[in-house]
């Protein structure tokens, strides 16, 4: 039988981790071994990770770290398994997904890294959408037109030894850049299927609207220079991609002016995006004339 190893990087998460680990815990595929590397948290995770007890598949260690990409890292450096995963300890896989996951590498032993969709959910596990993922394209994940979410993406562990660590200079965009690693050297596919869920909350750390897009321009830099004028423009247009997601409405001019150097950089991403942000003051408009339909009597759109 397969071995999985699932590595819980974790740090004050005492709230959700409980739900985390039975999520995987409660899955129907053995052998698993669970590997939490908590961060010293001061909340109540070390109570919780003590009251699994002598749970066989769970190992936990609770340390002073250099925040996520360290703990990660020594996850991936204490792994065991033939298929390796990384889960945060706020999100959860649903039933089966270890079993799908297995059993499609199983049949495909070229493939070096499946991920499916996975369901949104917020601080109360209540359901509120989910992915609907394209099949994998390398040139479209090089420019941010598709990704691999993390809570469900699983990978053998030649193809993690052969990537290398995560790296710490790029934390907030250190899974997607480890991926790609893989995707560069092997095969990689997408199945149809929810797999996990990813939960929003206040606390996140990919909430960072600076940081984010900054690790992934020094992510992506070296595709930015490639042989290949499409991965140019692809890794090019991508930068700006991602500087336009995360900025906010309310900071229209620097959103308007993304839009802009997006397609300077790649026209090929028109199709993509959503041509009202082209148009300059958009956001201030809509506004004002929300606030004169509601002025009017009129109800606001659902």
């Amino acid at each position: 039988m397969t071995l999985v190893s699932v590595i819980v990087p974790s740090f004050n998460q005492g709230r959700y981790i409980r739900e985390t680990l039975d999520s995987i815990l409660s899955q129907d595929h053995r052998p698993l071994e669970v590997l939490v590397m908590d961060g010293a948290s001061t909340d109540e995770t070390v109570e919780v990770l003590r009251s699994y007890g002598d749970v066989p598949e769970l190992q936990w260690w609770s340390e002073p770290d250099k925040g996520v990409v360290d703990a990660v890292n020594k996850g991936l450096a204490r792994a065991k398994g033939e298929i390796v995963a990384i889960q945060s300890s706020d999100d959860l896989y649903l039933p089966g997904a270890l079993s799908a996951v297995v059993r499609e590498l199983a049949n495909d032993p070229e493939l070096a890294l499946v991920y499916g969709d996975v369901e949104y959910i917020d601080s109360e596990s209540r359901p509120t959408g989910r992915t609907t993922l394209p099949p994998f394209d390398l040139g479209h994940y090089i420019g941010k037109l598709t990704y691999i979410p993390q809570p469900a993406a699983f990978f053998r562990a030649e193809a993690m030894r052969a990537a290398g660590d995560w790296r710490q200079d790029i934390s907030y965009a250190a899974d997607a850049e480890f991926y790609l690693r893989i995707a560069m050297r092997s095969r990689v596919r997408k199945i149809d299927r929810l797999l996990a869920r990813y939960r929003y909350h206040d606390a996140q750390r990919d909430k960072e609207g600076v940081r984010v897009p900054r690790d992934w321009a020094t992510a992506i830099a070296p595709w930015t220079r490639d042989s290949d004028r499409r991965i140019r423009r692809l890794a090019r247009g991508g930068i700006w991609l991602v500087r336009h997601h995360y900025t906010p409405p309310r900071r229209w001019v620097k959103r308007t002016w993304y839009s802009y150097r997006m397609l300077l950089a790649n026209p090929a991403l028109l199709p993509h995006m959503d041509r009202r942000d082209l148009l300059p003051g958009r956001e201030p408009i809509w506004r004002f004339l929300s606030r004169v339909k509601r002025a009017l009597g009129f109800r606001p759109r659902s």
